[in-house]
């Protein structure tokens, strides 16, 4: 996960997921399982309910959201809790 976010984004350092809009309605959407099992036992949750939060993460970035002002993290983070519940 770091080198694929080294190399496309020029950021060094490992991250949960990334997401990748090709284009024509193709995107992809990477998740880091490692991260997942780490954040899983941080925040008490599962690493199955890690990954899926990581997707709905991804779709939510495709459909528009993004998370780089607080504001806007709050509005994602918001919208995460309502698809997950």
């Amino acid at each position: 996960m770091r080198a694929i976010n080294k190399k496309y984004l020029n950021h060094d350092f490992v991250t949960d997921v990334l997401t990748f809009d090709l284009g024509g309605g193709v995107a992809e959407i990477i998740v880091c399982p490692q991260a997942a099992q780490a954040n899983a036992r941080a925040y008490k949750n599962s690493t199955r309910e890690e990954i899926i939060l990581y997707v709905i993460h991804g779709l939510l970035h495709l459909a528009g959201y993004n998370d780089h002002s607080p504001s806007d993290a709050f509005k994602m983070r918001r919208m995460e809790a309502k698809l997950t519940a």
